[in-house]
């Protein structure tokens, strides 16, 4: 039930009220088990995105938690990385985040947080699942959690993005693509009061256009917004605001491996980028590897996901890691990726070095990039002896100009091929060879 970011699908035929309610309370019984809650009345924190099918949901989820035991903090319309950031702050046991991201709008997710606004492991998942419509005493009279609104949640969250910015941003023109998601309100107001000059577009949710031909997945309202402003630099949010992409004044993609370059190299210099280390996932663009070892930066890959780039974060203490998607993690200041808060330190570094979008992202250059998703194939025989000799081959004709990498879906009965080399005719051509090798060899 659980996938790499909580509980998702289609609200109320996949995600229910009743599933929710029950999610709730599963989720505070583990967690109060696991000695979250060490013997004080439990609190919970809750915000959601702007989806209509939010409503209820955050309702159930309120209603199962109360149940429950447990006090429950309402935050209303927030992002995740604001919900991560109010969990911790409040000193909350859990939080929880009722979004589905940048996925369309009739769906919806459940991601639970722990103390100190970070994801849960594995294990306490597996947990929360396997103890879904169990009986269970309730708590009666007094005994029964309480429910109020955190009325700053806001404001709070967006002092806390603009005290991140060492240098003032007075001068920089930027518009913000807000997808009509739940920063539709903190990402102006953040960028404004850190004194940047902000046209806010896609800023006027209505529960149903969420993600809706704009934000993150869809840049080209905002790059024709940024040629029409003469604007310095657009920013792309998806609808819970946790990954950023950039457009610049040209109008051309700043994507999350550009935007992690500027930052690696701005840290290292402020002596802020802990053992000169920056973690990236293994479907970062080589041009990414390439750039960081001509300046001298070690990157540590992990599999794809933020959850994986957190944990190898945690694990030794490294202070940036990210996605090519977008998701960048700043671990001073964040748990998790906050897309507001990449934009304001993006914006800064250009404010500080006074130079443009197009200069600092130029120092990686993309190698081209053929994604290929492979269909109705056996995803778990990618070991095959002659797959294996064919990507082999692949990897020794592009030579250290190219990469290949063969990745089965964790979701669904696909392989995804990726080939990145000198020319896009290159990648794409060696990419349908093997993807034609995965159709035979693999073949359901």
């Amino acid at each position: 039930m659980f996938g790499t970011d909580g509980v998702r699908g289609l609200a109320n035929v996949d995600l229910t009220a009743e599933l929710a309610l029950d999610l709730a309370v599963a989720a505070a019984h583990v967690l109060g088990e696991a000695g979250v809650f060490s013997g004080h009345r439990p609190l919970a924190v809750v915000g959601r995105d702007t989806r209509a099918s939010g409503e209820f949901l955050e309702a159930a989820v309120v209603a199962g938690l109360a149940s429950a035991g447990v006090d429950v903090l309402r935050l209303g319309v927030l992002p995740t990385p604001g919900v991560a950031y109010l969990t911790a702050t409040s000193g909350a046991d859990l939080g929880v985040v009722i979004s589905a991201s940048h996925n369309p709008m009739p769906d919806n997710g459940i991601k639970f947080l722990a103390r100190g606004g970070v994801k849960l492991d594995d294990e306490i998942e597996r947990s929360i699942e396997r103890r879904l419509e169990e009986p269970w005493e309730r708590p009666t009279g007094a005994a029964v959690g309480r429910i109020s609104r955190f009325e700053d949640a806001v404001p709070t969250y967006v002092r806390h993005l603009v005290g991140t910015v060492p240098v003032s941003l007075d001068g920089l023109r930027v518009v913000v693509d807000c997808a009509h998601g739940a920063a539709f309100v903190t990402a102006p107001t953040a960028l404004r009061e850190a004194g940047a000059d902000v046209i806010a577009v896609c800023d006027q949710p209505d529960g149903l256009n969420i993600n809706d031909g704009c934000g993150s997945t869809h840049l080209e309202l905002l790059q024709a917004a940024v040629l029409t402003h003469r604007a310095d630099l657009g920013i792309a949010l998806d609808g819970d605001a946790d990954r950023c992409l950039a457009v610049d004044a040209a109008g051309e993609p700043v994507d999350g491996d550009q935007i992690l370059a500027i930052l690696a190299l701005a840290m290292r210099e402020s002596g802020r980028l802990k053992d000169d280390t920056v973690v990236a996932t293994v479907m970062s663009n080589l041009g990414f590897a390439q750039a960081m070892q001509r300046a001298g930066i070690t990157v540590q890959q992990t599999a794809v996901g933020d959850r994986y780039v957190l944990e190898a974060m945690s694990h030794a203490g490294y202070t940036l890691g990210g996605e090519q998607s977008g998701h960048v993690i700043l671990s001073e200041h964040a748990t998790t990726g906050d897309g507001t808060l990449t934009a304001l330190q993006l914006l800064a570094r250009m404010a500080a070095t006074q130079r443009p979008l197009a200069d600092l992202a130029g120092v990686m250059d993309r190698l081209p990039q053929v994604l290929l998703n492979v269909k109705e194939v056996d995803k778990d025989r990618v070991d095959d002896v002659a797959l294996i000799a064919a990507v082999a081959a692949a990897e020794i004709e592009l030579g250290d100009s190219g990469r290949v990498l063969l990745r089965p879906s964790g979701t669904e009965p696909l392989v995804r091929v990726m080939v990145e080399a000198p020319t896009q005719a290159d990648a794409q051509r060696v990419a349908e060879q093997l993807a034609d090798v995965v159709r035979e060899r693999l073949a359901l």
